[in-house]
């Protein structure tokens, strides 16, 4: 029997889709990458936004018009949160299966192979986490989840209301984890969670076998960039610690983190261990104070400036990602325009701009003065067109830099000229799938630049033009820093395939 994932959303929803993908090879299944080959179509679906839930839906209604003869699963996100209700307005799926405990999949793909129609939502334990032998990145880079589900309770957001309380994994899962991916030739580790800063401090969190010595986020007269630790650091700062202790030669790079509760802590360990990117993904979401509070934040615009400010202090190459919400209820014109200025005085690299999403069972859904889609839609336009301006900015400060490049994807040679050879690949300043990348040109004609120039591997690249989102640059040198990453091929990446 043969199974297909259509896979959906966040990095936290690719690795659930690795997991899935990992049980079901347990359970004597074979996956291809071609659904109409598949007796099975698994579509993980994001459940985060209108617009995402509405491609998921999608995804499994043209799955049964396109391959009537395969049973259609949906999982995920979505499931996850309307699995009930999808039952009976979604004919066109065959079974229904939350994110909450992956390792149950098993109890619904027996009953819907015998025609059943299942709807399992398991209880939500812990972080889902195990063993994945395929990777749906490009070669060289993982996902490693830290913590599930979120407790800041942001009024617009869903997180909470599907992917649960805050639960974080345990310190020595995580390094064994990292260790494995190292091991198996990984060069890249991403951290990711709901919030990395919330790290250690869920409910029944006890990360270090100590018993649970953090504060949970919102204590009372916390100040944003207060460490919430009785013991004076925060879990994250302690998880980077640890992982510090690795040897080897990897990045780690921490994607996003709370504002209102940033764990300035971890800068000076980043600073000693260069292995650890300086690359900050923290979604302010609104520069208006008073949005900002609506928003159910206890930060302002002046802090979320101390704080790129301290980063920036520290790390006078930090590359910065963010995320803007436009049409937030009561926002006016005068509080888009404190937004507007915030990120033009912040100047961050990269933002996402997406207008407000109206989402069942969140505060926000019932405020009143809720801003027309249409004025919604055109201020998420307006800070995307001065993000890219920025962005186009901050490229070309970047041009005439060496830096090493992780190769993604090696292009077909060009027929104009057969010599040159063309890869597209990722700096430290590009997070993978959200920013641009890098265009590499190499002289085909070398032996020693063709064997440099292969997927997973790192290259020594010129920066020498930018363009709106991505940089063009020339082969300088094979980086020796691949002669200490593992040769291992014990992982599987999707992308070769």
């Amino acid at each position: 029997m043969k199974f297909f994932i259509d896979q959906h959303g966040c990095a936290k929803n690719q690795v659930d889709g690795e997991l899935i993908i990992s049980l079901l090879k347990k359970q004597d299944w074979e996956q291809t990458f071609e659904p109409a080959e598949a007796d099975l179509i698994v579509v993980n679906s994001c459940g985060f936004i209108e617009s995402a839930k509405t491609e998921s839906i999608n995804a499994v209604m043209s799955a049964r018009q396109m391959y009537p003869k395969a049973k259609i699963l949906l999982a995920g996100c979505l499931a996850e949160r309307y699995a009930k209700d999808l039952k009976d307005d979604l004919l066109e799926a065959d079974g229904f299966f939350g994110n909450g405990d992956l390792s149950q999949i098993y109890k619904v793909i027996e009953p819907l192979m015998k025609d059943e129609r299942p709807v399992l939502v398991p209880e939500q334990k812990g972080v889902c986490c195990g063993d994945r032998n395929l990777l749906l990145s490009f070669k060289g880079t993982a996902f490693v989840k830290i913590t599930e589900g979120c407790n800041n309770r942001c009024s617009f957001c869903a997180i909470p209301i599907i992917r649960g309380n805050l639960r974080s994994r345990k310190a020595t899962e995580i390094i064994e984890e990292i260790k494995d991916l190292v091991s198996k030739g990984v060069y890249e580790i991403n951290l990711i969670g709901q919030d990395l800063a919330a790290y250690g401090t869920g409910a029944e969190d006890d990360c270090f076998g100590d018993g649970r010595t953090f504060l949970p986020n919102g204590t009372p007269g916390s100040e944003v960039g207060e460490s919430p630790s009785t013991l004076g650091e925060s879990g994250l700062a302690r998880l980077i610690r640890m992982i510090s202790q690795i040897e080897g030669t990897f990045a780690v790079r921490l994607l996003y983190i709370h504002p209102d509760h940033f764990n300035e802590d971890i800068l000076p360990l980043m600073k000693v261990d260069s292995r650890f990117l300086h690359y900050f993904d923290i979604p302010f979401q609104n520069g208006d104070d008073a949005i900002i509070k609506a928003m159910n934040r206890v930060g302002s615009a002046q802090k979320y400036k101390a704080l790129i400010a301290k980063i920036r202090e520290t790390f006078p190459d930090a590359a910065i990602r963010t995320t803007f919400m436009a049409g937030f209820p009561g926002e006016t014109e005068e509080s888009f325009e404190n937004t507007k200025a915030f990120l033009r005085e912040t100047a961050t690299d990269w933002s996402g701009c997406f207008s407000y999403s109206k989402e069942d069972d969140t505060p926000a859904y019932s405020f009143k003065k809720q801003v027309p889609h249409k004025t919604a839609e055109r201020r998420a336009t307006e800070l995307v067109e001065i993000q890219a301006q920025i962005t186009r900015e901050r490229l070309k400060a970047r041009v005439g830099i060496e830096t090493d490049i992780l190769i993604e994807e090696v292009l077909s040679q060009s027929e104009e000229n057969p010599d040159e050879g063309l890869a597209i690949g990722r700096a430290w300043f590009q997070a993978p799938e959200v920013d641009g990348s890098v265009v590499v040109r190499y002289d085909r004609s070398s032996d020693s630049e063709k064997n440099a120039v292969q997927s997973g591997r790192l290259v020594r690249v010129k920066i020498i033009s930018s363009g709106d989102v991505d940089l063009n640059g020339d082969f300088v040198c094979d980086s020796p820093l691949n002669e200490k990453i593992s040769k291992s091929d014990a992982i599987s990446f999707a992308q070769e395939i």
